[in-house]
């Protein structure tokens, strides 16, 4: 039986910016895949309503309003619990539980192919999923494919190539351009500034 790929960009999304949207569009053309789903991840108790961060709620709407026009991309709640943080290996040994006909495509950056083995139990993670990794301009490409070739060697498992221009922006840079009074004009999809400015979200000075 060919099974369905299904592909799975996590993150806190605070805020969910192009960088996101783009890396899901290259993953979902290169590896054929039906549907992309982003997947905010919670927060603890303790590190809800931080100044300068947006609530799960908030981090949830923006993600629903920047996919709302690309009929392959699916927001999951599947990891806002009450309790906050889920590990990325019980969310995939669930979802293969639950639907054995999915194959999980599970997109990184190359920071956290760097970082994997520091995750909790990486081993099941590689088992339940294969592993997109994006690029970053400022990785030497030489140590980039080394690390992949090692990281299969390792866990005998898929670290897939994701072949696409890496633009590099981070949340927290966004979150301090808003603060301080800048443009955010193309960083952002608009219904998302819209929403940013409306619920008046990263204009407090971050903790």
């Amino acid at each position: 039986m060919t099974k369905r790929r299904i592909g799975i960009m996590g993150g806190t999304f605070d805020p969910i910016h192009i960088g996101h949207l783009i890396l899901g569009e290259a993953a979902h053309r290169q590896f054929q895949l039906e549907t992309v789903y982003f997947m905010p991840s919670g927060n603890p108790p303790h590190k809800r309503n931080r100044a300068g961060r947006a609530s799960d709620e908030q981090r949830v709407e923006m993600v629903r309003r920047a996919i709302a026009s690309n009929p392959h991309f699916k927001l999951s709640e599947r990891e806002m619990h009450p309790d906050g943080y889920s590990f990325t290996y019980r969310t995939l040994e669930a979802l293969n539980a639950e639907y054995p006909d999915c194959s999980w495509y599970f997109i990184i950056g190359a920071d956290s192919l760097f970082d994997f083995d520091t995750w909790r139990e990486p081993a099941r993670i590689a088992a339940a999923c294969s592993l997109v990794v994006a690029t970053r301009n400022q990785t030497d490409p030489v140590r980039f494919d080394a690390e992949i070739a090692a990281k299969r060697a390792a866990y005998n498992s898929e670290f897939l190539k994701l072949d696409t221009p890496n633009l590099d922006i981070s949340s927290r840079h966004l979150r301090e351009m808003i603060q301080k009074g800048e443009s955010v004009k193309y960083y952002l999809q608009d219904s998302v500034i819209d929403y940013i400015q409306q619920e008046h979200i990263y204009y407090e000075k971050a903790e």
